[in-house]
């Protein structure tokens, strides 16, 4: 397990030109719109980003995590235990422009001239890694799920309500048989 912590910025341009590996650890409460999607700020996120240059000299990143989170069960809404794991192969592009010209193997990441954030790139992949939904196994919220399973019970029939338009109706008055 790593306990360093990942640094936070790094020129990606001197990285990739060097070939440089970064690893560390990073906590749930360091990225903010990853923390939102989780249940409590306990658990432990692993990334390694090695930079480099591909075979047309541009800036790679491939990035590898595995985090162990808390999220919330959509079935019981209780907290429940998370293991993520990925990897991805990332283009570093300085503009959308560029990023379309990146081959399909490659995910664009648009990073500002002076440098990239590191944490920013960690952050992204994992909200992508997290599941739509998450719900514990059928056994783990079967104590919570009793109570429902039952047979649905009939209710008492709403009492009818007076028709408001039976006032119009005595005020009309009444056909004549055509003959």
């Amino acid at each position: 397990m790593l306990s360093d912590p990942l640094p936070n910025a790094l020129d990606v341009r001197k990285a990739a030109s060097r070939g440089v590996s970064v690893s560390g650890a990073l906590q749930p409460a360091d990225l903010p719109q990853f923390r939102a999607q989780l249940a409590s700020d306990e658990g432990q996120i692993e990334a390694k980003l090695d930079f480099a240059r591909d075979e047309e000299n541009r800036p790679v990143v491939a990035l590898s995590i595995k985090a162990s989170v808390s999220v919330t069960c959509q079935r019981c809404l209780s907290p429940m235990p998370l293991t993520v794991s990925g990897e991805s192969a990332l283009g570093i592009v300085w503009s959308d422009d560029q990023a379309k010209h990146l081959p399909k193997y490659l995910d664009p990441i648009v990073v500002p001239e002076e440098g990239g954030n590191c944490w920013d790139m960690v952050e992204e992949e994992l909200i992508l890694l997290l599941p739509a939904f998450s719900y514990h196994e059928t056994q783990d919220c079967k104590q919570i799920l009793s109570g429902y399973s039952g047979e649905i019970q009939e209710t008492e029939a709403a009492p009818e309500r007076a028709n408001p338009f039976d006032v119009l109706a005595r005020l009309k008055p009444d056909k004549e048989p055509r003959s």
